[in-house]
């Protein structure tokens, strides 16, 4: 088990993974991989039928991926990259029972859209929402471009990724971000509350439910993470992404040279 790797404790038939990379909890490809055999092993195991998500310690969810993973990248090992995510995002998503985000603090990049592939999110008083892939000259890629939209309307999806706004807890659950707000330290009891409930449900009932829910969007998420791979990499043939991680890595504003293809 590598270093930072989520810890999984279970209460009853629930499943709790705690991401545990301290401070920000950011994720590393070790730990992506691992995220993703844990989920297997979890969805292979007859006696859980609920997973709840959560950060450690009481100031990130996740804050999403390490930056170090991009430097000195080229467009082909950066698709490669952003599959580690997608595995979790798939994984979280095709979970036939409950999966709900507690929300306990930074929740940014890929640990939004780990959250908005759980079915349901609860989000404490002081957490706060963001996709900021584009401050450094990226762009989401574990479906965030598709599912953010879904849950909270083009327009709102466009001012968290083209704008880069931070949301705060009032705003998110006030637009469809999360259903539901608690005070600090209590997003994880809420979400074993609401794992709880749905195990008194028919499990094969909750399943075909939420296949059915799913069936109803206009795309598969299979099929625009796959999109967003392809614009992932895309980038890496221009300046951007070079550029937006050392600016980020080295605390300092990064320097476009301003420009647009249409093929990005």
């Amino acid at each position: 088990m590598s270093q930072g790797a989520p810890q999984v404790e279970r209460e009853g038939n629930t499943a709790v993974v705690t991401f545990d990379n301290p401070p920000a909890h950011v994720f590393t490809a070790a730990i992506l991989g691992e995220l993703a055999d844990t989920l297997d092993a979890l969805a292979a195991d007859p006696d859980i039928s609920a997973l709840v998500l959560t950060g450690a310690g009481d100031r990130f969810f996740c804050a999403g991926d390490d930056l170090n993973m991009y430097v000195g990248v080229d467009a082909a090992k950066a698709r490669a990259l952003t599959r580690l995510l997608a595995a979790v995002i798939t994984r979280l998503d095709e979970f036939s029972g409950v999966t709900v985000a507690a929300i306990n603090g930074y929740c940014l990049g890929g640990g939004l859209e780990c959250a908005l592939a759980c079915d349901m999110r609860i989000g404490e008083i002081h957490a706060l929402f963001g996709l900021p892939e584009a401050r450094v000259g990226l762009l989401p890629c574990g479906g965030g471009t598709q599912s953010l939209a879904r849950q909270v309307g083009e327009g709102w999806a466009k001012r968290l990724i083209l704008c880069g706004e931070t949301l705060d807890a009032d705003t998110a659950q006030r637009i469809g971000l999360i259903e539901e707000q608690v005070p600090r330290g209590q997003a994880r009891d809420a979400a074993l509350k609401l794992a709880a409930q749905a195990a008194r449900q028919s499990p094969r009932a909750l399943a075909a439910s939420k296949r059915l829910i799913h069936a109803g969007r206009a795309e598969s998420i299979d099929a625009g993470l796959a999109r967003e791979c392809q614009a992932f990499g895309d980038l890496f043939n221009g300046p951007d992404p070079a550029e937006g991680v050392a600016a980020f890595l080295d605390k300092r504003e990064p320097l476009w040279r301003h420009g647009r293809s249409r093929n990005t």
